[in-house]
């Protein structure tokens, strides 16, 4: 199996050209209506049969005929016979209703009716047969002591089909149902409210349906004399009950209270939604009905038991769930399309829950799959390419817990007199890895009008959706296909079109292109140490399903054989060598392969000698020696630091009061480095070439006032005149006409900060010009009014004093 390759857009449906879409033919006019389709007027219902008795089946078809009619049991034709007769009208009729529990001669079951004529075949939808039963008492009513006043309540549960109607007797007597005090529910429940004497008795439970009638146990109630009159909280004896029923059934919520005062019993929702008016009734003291439920029913109902005249109260709940059968919103529509071309079906359905949707072609169950799609919950049905083995009627089926229902629709297919027959003898050819030549012979009959030829193309394994196409000219019968993916399966067949449509398909054929060996699989190298590597590369599980994997080579780059192969499987993604040469450059090399042989290798160099550098140049640690050293060195970075942090404090008092906070502050420092000297003037040139003023600023200061003598700075800065009169050198650059020569030299202010880092690298054998003073290197780019040597005279900073600014 080739190494995956990238995406390639080469691959993307393509239209075909206007001149080859096949045209729209009209539908043609037969004067069919409805009546040319197949559907029921009349289907079977689900049906409670008793056994011994006649059971009718109803079923009416409309449609074209010849209708033929005949009916499935539990999927299975039935044959006809003289026990289930098929009348004239399309009923079942069932002489004599067979149970044979467990066995085949049973007639229970799921029963449909099937309807055929020349356009297709329908199937109604299914109606359960069942047979009557009655089964024994599941709960028999108990006896019960109650005061008068009081309530009493008998139960008795029996199952049955159909439902068993429940009736009841007092001392084998049918009770007056016209008795207000006296309520009967449907659920086989007694309530007797407001007790007197003449209530106590015997009670019998009376189940009756189509199958048997059956009778309880009595249950004695016993009614004693009047209560005490004392004051009872209210209390709920009997809540309302979970049910789940179907649309159009009447619901009962049962709710008993007592108390004393006898509690008053309210109803509502949970959700705080109105229960509204129409078919609601309230039954005896508290039980809610609904009749006729539907969807909108559905909810939680809360009972509440309310002593008069206050708020206090017991309530209870119970969950009302209503099931609706599937019903369509959107039927299915016939239609008739031109061969070739794409038909579509849709079919919206709405119950509770909601409905599965099932597709039927002809009556029988129709997947997805081929040219065949599903989409929507199966709410749309697309035929693609359609021929006329796809002319049918199709049935949309929706179905639920609640029951089930079908709506038909019929496709025509069209077909334009004189169209070409189907193009014969594709045969597919693998040519390479990539490429398959398609060849074929043109049809049988109508070839003049043919104006070219379409391929229709796709993997095997993909759905119909992606296919794409190529068109082709009306003189070729070959085509080579290119630009696919090796030893992939691929589908083709091919359609002649003419001016008025397209031809039916071809025979489909299958052809897999050839494999290839892999591509050069990625590959980097890790250093791990001295003498080891890590290979890294993206695993490829397809090699191994086509018994391929990873080929590993290595060796010293000065050696001519490798080591090696190292097989790796393709599900691998690195691998270590280990005890390498450290002073080697080593050749690692790397491929793939599989059954069609191996693919070209990845090559990487590979020196270890650099790691081996480090490891010696990085030695263990030498706590003592570097704790020594760093004793040594305190003073410098004290120094240092003194040095740094005088240097900006001064920058920041420079920009905070500008140019004569400059001179008040050189006139501080002039003060504090030099011996004293009489009162000069603020004014002085001196003064301003100290603070770094350029060769413009001191000409013009030069032209406007007194020019500074030299024997006056030498005693404004004794040391500095000493270090340019030691300095045998002269000075290559050019001096200022406006200033002496020594100006130059005592421009300490623009000394770049970081020649004060220099100190800490002085060692104790430099000599300084005179005391209190340190010769400092300064680097060769050093600016303009210093000396050419890299050297200047710097008084020791460590006696200087912040200057004082009030008062300025």
């Amino acid at each position: 199996m080739a190494a995956p390759r990238a995406a390639s857009p080469r691959r993307r449906p393509r239209l075909l050209l206007p001149l080859l879409l096949p045209l729209l033919l009209p539908a043609p006019s037969d004067g069919l209506g409805h009546s040319a389709e197949l559907a029921f007027a009349v289907e079977p219902s689900d049906d409670v049969a008793v056994p011994g008795q006649p059971v009718m089946l109803g079923c009416r078809v409309e449609g074209t005929p010849p209708v033929r009619i005949s009916w499935r049991k539990n999927g299975v034709e039935l044959p006809e016979s003289t026990h289930s007769t098929l009348l004239a009208n399309g009923s079942l009729m069932i002489r004599h209703f067979r149970l044979d529990p467990g066995g085949s001669l049973s007639d229970e079951g799921d029963y449909e009716c099937v309807a055929q004529n020349r356009f297709g075949l329908v199937v109604s939808r299914k109606a359960r047969i069942q047979a009557a039963t009655m089964s024994d008492f599941h709960v028999h009513p108990q006896a019960a002591v109650g005061e008068e006043g009081g309530v009493a309540r008998f139960q008795c549960q029996i199952h049955g089909l159909p439902k068993p109607l429940i009736t009841w007797e007092k001392n084998r007597v049918p009770i007056d149902t016209d008795n207000e005090r006296y309520t009967l529910l449907p659920k086989g429940v007694l309530q007797i409210t407001g007790l007197r004497a003449e209530d106590s008795g015997v009670f019998y439970c009376v189940a009756s349906n189509i199958a048997s009638v059956r009778v309880s146990h009595g249950a004695r109630l016993t009614v004693s004399g009047s209560g005490s009159g004392a004051y009872k909280e209210p209390t709920i004896l009997v809540g309302p009950e979970n049910l789940t029923l179907t649309v159009h059934q009447t619901a009962v919520l049962e709710c008993v209270a007592t108390g004393n005062p006898r509690p008053i019993v309210s109803w509502s929702r949970l959700d705080g939604r109105p229960i509204g008016v129409e078919g609601i009734q309230v039954l005896g003291t508290g039980n809610l009905i609904i009749s006729d439920v539907t969807v909108q029913h559905s909810g939680v109902y809360v009972c509440a038991a309310n002593r008069p005249g206050t708020r206090v109260r017991r309530t209870a709940q119970g969950r009302l769930v209503v099931q609706a059968p599937a019903e369509f919103v959107q039927h299915p529509q016939s239609i008739s399309r031109p061969a070739g071309t794409t038909a579509m079906f849709t079919c919206q359905a709405q119950g509770e829950p909601p409905p599965h949707v099932t597709w039927l072609k002809n009556g029988q169950v129709l997947g997805p799959g081929g040219h065949v799609r599903l989409k929507n919950n199966n709410s749309t049905l697309t035929i693609s390419g359609i021929g006329p083995e796809d002319e049918a009627i199709y049935q949309c089926v929706a179905e639920n817990s609640a029951g089930s229902s079908q709506a038909s629709a019929r496709l025509t297919v069209l077909w334009a007199e004189g169209l070409p027959g189907p193009p014969l003898n594709v045969r597919a050819v693998s040519v390479s890895s990539t490429e398959v030549r398609v060849s074929w012979n043109e049809p049988l009959v109508n070839t003049k009008e043919i104006i070219g030829y379409v391929l229709h193309i796709r993997k095997a394994a993909d759905p119909p959706e992606l296919e794409y196409q190529e068109a082709v000219s009306k003189s070729t019968f070959q085509h080579l296909v290119s630009d696919l993916e090796p030893f992939t399966a691929y589908s083709f067949y091919i359609k002649a079109y003419t001016p008025r449509g397209a031809s039916s398909a071809s025979t489909p054929t299958l052809a897999s292109t050839l494999g290839e060996a892999p591509a050069p699989p990625p590959l980097s190298v890790r250093v791990l140490g001295s003498s080891s590597l890590q290979l890294l590369w993206e695993p490829w599980p397809r090699l191994a399903q086509h018994e391929g994997g990873f080929k590993l080579f290595y060796r010293p780059a000065s050696k001519a054989s490798f080591t090696g192969p190292i097989l790796l499987p393709g599900t691998v993604s690195s691998y270590n060598l280990s005890r390498l040469d450290p002073t080697a450059v080593y050749e690692v090399k790397l491929l793939a392969y599989n059954q069609h042989g191996d693919g070209n290798a990845t090559v990487r160099f590979v020196s270890l000698r650099g790691a081996s550098e480090r490891t010696a140049l990085s030695p263990p640690c030498d706590c003592r020696k570097e704790e020594a050293t760093n004793q040594t060195s305190t003073t410098g970075i004290v120094i240092g630091i003194h040095i740094g942090v005088t240097c900006i404090i001064f920058c920041v008092l420079f920009l905070l009061f500008g140019q004569r906070g400059r001179v008040l502050l050189c006139k501080d420092v002039e003060n504090q480095l030099s011996p004293p000297q009489g009162p000069r003037s603020q004014r002085d040139p001196g003064i301003l070439a100290l603070n770094g003023a350029g060769r413009a600023e001191r000409g013009r200061l030069g032209r406007d006032e007194k020019r500074v003598d030299v024997k006056e700075l030498e005693q404004l800065f004794p040391l500095a005149g000493a270090a340019g009169q030691a300095d045998p050198r002269p000075n290559p650059r050019p001096t200022d006409p406006a200033a002496p020569g020594l100006c130059e030299e005592t421009q300490f202010s623009m000394l770049p900060l970081q020649g004060f880092g220099l100190l800490e690298e002085m060692t104790s054998e430099a000599k300084a010009p005179c005391a209190g003073s340190a010769a400092v290197p300064l680097p060769q780019d050093a600016g303009p009014g210093l000396p050419s040597d890299g050297q200047v005279a710097w008084p020791s900073m460590a006696p200087v004093a912040q200057p004082a600014l009030s008062g300025q």
